[in-house]
């Protein structure tokens, strides 16, 4: 393996307990490049790169197009600051917590806009036929621009392999696969379980979803849901339909679903006090509802001698 690292480090250790923190000075900013030899690196996940940066400098502006790599993918995440990119015909503003996922070569640009003082990011470059396939599956699913929390599971595990770069511990091949295949695996468990955040949905549709997210604890009506869409009953509920493959009833009670999965590991509630939380009318209605959806009765899930408990819901669209 050659490890190649830009720019200077002073050998902090960003771990803590377990989870990998912000310093409280500004890092030293660089980036390593992991190479490896041997022909089947192309048949596999790999990683090309990564680092962390700060650009204060127009120039900095990288065409997907004009690149020299090939074969590579690249995720980028914002910390501070904001930068910009063009994909296609369409251009989109990179605040802090926003993130794209491009491949090189395609029809791409990013860069310092002329209104940032300062654009400061974690990136990480990926290869390998097995990158390509997860990455053509979430574009397509979501497109190039996803939304994180730094505290997401996938952003984590970047600062931690940043971590390993710096004190050397990326020691092979089959070592940088499989961190590889974890980057792939956690991004796109994100996507599905948080998908509804990152769709590119009609703002009525995006309204009834943050409506909903913020009412389900109580009694809500489809009138509810569709005034606050702004549309008409009809309209909005083929267009709901149309976008999220399910009513938005339907959704309502896949929301207290996936939060009733959450509360039943809190073995201080009843089933009655959960059922009440996530806004059904009783316990024994809940049970129901929940029976239907997960194939067990709450008290059973809870217990999790029989079955292998699940923490969320995913979709079948």
């Amino acid at each position: 393996m050659i490890m190649s690292e830009y720019n200077f480090y002073n050998g902090k250790n960003m771990r803590k307990e377990g989870k990998i923190l912000l310093p409280n000075k500004p890092p030293y900013y660089r980036t390593y490049g992991v190479h490896f030899s041997g022909s089947n690196q192309q048949r596999i996940a790999g990683i090309f790169s990564l680092g962390w940066e700060k650009q204060m400098l127009s120039t900095y502006n990288w065409d997907g197009l004009k690149r020299s790599e090939k074969g590579k993918i690249i995720f980028q995440y914002t910390l501070k600051g904001h930068g910009e990119i063009r994909v296609n015909q369409q251009t989109f503003r990179l605040k802090p917590g926003t993130a794209f996922f491009v491949n090189i070569p395609s029809d791409h640009r990013y860069y310092l806009p002329e209104d940032s003082k300062e654009w400061e990011f974690i990136h990480l470059t990926l290869f390998g036929d097995e990158s390509n396939q997860v990455f053509q599956e979430i574009t397509k699913k979501i497109g190039n621009i996803i939304h994180l929390d730094i505290n997401s599971p996938p952003i984590q595990l970047i600062f931690d392999l940043y971590d390993k770069a710096i004190h050397d511990e990326i020691h092979d091949a089959y070592e940088a696969s499989a961190y590889a295949y974890n980057f792939l695996m956690e991004l796109s468990r994100f996507i599905s379980t948080n998908g509804d955040r990152n769709q590119k949905w009609p703002d009525s549709i995006s309204k009834a979803i943050q409506f909903i997210h913020s009412r389900y604890t109580t009694y809500i009506t489809l009138d509810d849901i569709v005034e606050a869409s702004g549309l008409s009953k009809y309209h909005f509920s083929r267009l709901f339909h149309q976008t999220m493959k399910i009513t938005p009833l339907q959704y309502v009670t896949r929301t207290r679903i996936n939060e009733a999965i959450k509360l039943l590991k809190n073995e201080a509630l009843t089933i009655e006090e959960i059922s009440q939380r996530v806004g059904f009318s009783n316990g024994n209605y809940f049970g129901k509802v929940f029976r239907s959806s997960i194939g067990v009765s709450p008290g059973k899930y809870r217990d999790k001698k029989s079955f292998i408990p699940v923490d969320q819901l995913i979709p079948e669209n």
